[in-house]
């Protein structure tokens, strides 16, 4: 058996690895464009802040270790370049020129390529990405080299801010320039701003609605799109990535409708004789079924592992990924899983949300830091959709949790039964993923109904009323405009200034009051009573509603 790898990096190192351990007689041959096969490319941000000190730490394996260890031969710079699915070889061009490689099974996991733009000035020598250890390599001479000391990052994603944070963990002054109105597009607007405003304190200049027009060498600096000008001695390009399909279009394999290569549940092409892995290929979202691509290192990992048990006579299924996801922006912490509040809604769920805001530890331990979560579900089923969170310290292992809920389905009503490890330096006794899914339930049952900041601020004053039920000095260090204060201890003895012919949202910081006041109006006879899910800690990250102070 001849298996030929087309790719070196996260699925291809994993799938010839794998095929190694599945036969110890098949003829396994790996092709890498690049210098480098095996490398960390996750890692390549802490390297330049310096966390990584150094940069053999990144190169996971060298050709020599592949083919000592697992007896793979590994063809560095060497790019496919044409398949010859009839005769079933590949064309490659190498250090040694021309070769074509037989294959009986051929698996394909090239990954993608950075955007970069074009513009004037986008080829200068001060203008990088960052993709490759080559990037790493010239982004960290240039600093040593030049010292440049403001930094223009374009795109506002989990490695643009990775980004970000290295350059000023390197001494330079950072903007961060994202096109989308917010950053971290993947999550939902609220934990945008969260991010945001992490990165503002830390002395990272955010500009969000507006992009690059062109990038001068004399003075460095950048032109934007509406024509502002921006010292910037160095430029990176983080604008996103476009999935590498050269040699799958030219192999004439199927693309589908998301942009990527098309593959079945195997992770077969429409060759039956050609698999594919990685950020090339597009795949089933796990909860809403959507096919499309998810360029992720774990999914990419998992694909190489299942393509190569395929390839070699093996039945595993790829059931598809989550986007599951987690950025470091200094010392917060911002993750994902599933789909957010816009993508349900965009799938066609009946969407809830429930938003708490709680101390990752139990509250009374020393050293409790905010972590906000949200919980996204289906309101007819029941069933958890996604969620995303934002800390200091507990975030990954609380959306790891509800990624776990997600591949097996699991409801809200599960989520509030969860039995989690509890000790006061790790949690509460009701986990904060347990009390958000509490807050859920008593959504869905009618007991505590919700509306998110979103609905809120599209409230009509002459039909609906806001009511801030936090103490008066809270009340008095920002506020929404038109909001009555009625403290929630106060309500009972005040409730002749609520009107009953309203719609009456109520909402405190973050949102246990809120609930408190519901179900005090609920129960003397108020029939449309809604608590604003988060309370003002969210409306606060929400641009719709603007405070007053």
């Amino acid at each position: 058996m001849k298996l030929l790898i087309v790719g070196g990096v996260a699925g291809g190192a994993t799938a010839a690895a794998r095929a190694r351990r599945l036969s110890e007689t098949a003829e396994i041959t790996l092709l890498e464009r690049g210098p480098y096969v095996s490398f960390a490319n996750c890692g390549l941000p802490y390297f330049l802040s310096g966390d990584i000190g150094k940069r053999s730490q990144l190169l996971l394996q060298t050709p020599e270790g592949f083919q000592g260890r697992y007896g793979v031969k590994v063809h560095l710079n060497t790019e496919a370049v044409e398949v010859d699915r009839v005769g079933q070889r590949v064309r490659a061009v190498g250090p040694d020129g021309e070769t074509w490689f037989s294959y009986d099974r051929l698996i394909l996991a090239q990954g993608g390529n950075p955007l970069v733009p074009q513009m004037p000035g986008a080829d200068l020598p001060h203008v990088f990405k960052l993709w490759t250890v080559p990037d790493m390599d010239r982004i960290h001479g240039f600093i040593k080299d030049s010292v440049p000391q403001t930094a223009v990052v374009a795109g506002g994603g989990f490695i643009g801010l990775e980004m970000a944070e290295a350059l000023h963990k390197r001494g330079l002054k950072v903007t961060v320039v994202e096109l989308a109105p917010q950053i971290m597009v993947t999550m939902d607007k609220e934990f945008g701003q969260r991010a945001k405003s992490s990165l503002q304190e830390m002395g990272v200049e955010i500009l969000t609605g507006v992009g690059l027009k062109a990038v001068s060498a004399g003075p460095k600096e950048v032109e934007l799109s509406d024509g502002r000008r921006l010292p910037a001695d160095l430029v990176l390009f983080s604008i996103g990535v476009r999935p590498e399909l050269t040699l799958a279009k030219q192999a004439g394999l199927s693309l589908g409708d998301g942009g990527g290569l098309l593959v079945d549940e195997g992770l077969r092409t429409s060759d039956p004789s050609i698999w594919a892995a990685g950020d090339m290929v597009e795949v089933t979202q796990r909860v809403s079924g959507r096919r499309l691509r998810i360029p992720l290192a774990g999914p990419a990992n998992r694909q190489g592992r299942i393509a190569a048990t395929n390839a070699l006579g093996g039945n595993l299924h790829y059931r598809g990924a989550l986007g599951s996801s987690v950025v470091k922006l200094f010392d917060t912490t911002a993750a994902s899983t599933g789909l957010t509040e816009k993508a349900a809604t965009e799938a066609g769920f009946d969407v809830g949300v429930a938003i708490v805001h709680k101390d990752h530890h139990a509250g009374y331990y020393p050293g409790g830091q905010l972590l906000s979560l949200k919980l996204v579900y289906d309101r007819k089923t029941h069933r958890v959709l996604g969620a995303q969170g934002f800390g200091r310290e507990g975030v990954d292992k609380r959306i790891d949790v509800v990624a776990t809920a997600l591949a097996g389905e699991l409801t809200v009503d599960d989520l509030a039964e969860l039995d989690l490890v509890y000790a006061p330096p790790y949690s509460s006794a009701n986990d904060p993923l347990n009390l958000a899914a509490f807050v859920a339930q008593n959504d869905l049952s009618g007991f505590s109904p919700l509306v998110t900041s979103d609905q809120a601020a599209r409230y009509d004053a002459a039909t609906s009323l806001i009511i801030d039920v936090r103490n008066l000095g809270e009340y008095a260090r920002g506020h929404v405009p038109g909001a009555l204060n009625i403290p929630v201890d106060e309500l009972r003895g005040r409730l002749n200034e609520v009107p009953r012919d309203k719609t009456v949202f109520v909402h405190c910081q973050v949102g246990f009051r809120g609930h408190l006041a519901v179900r005090i109006l609920k129960e003397n006879g108020y029939a449309s009573v809604y608590n604003i899910t988060g309370g003002y800690t969210s409306m606060k990250a929400n641009e719709s509603f603007q405070e007053e102070l």
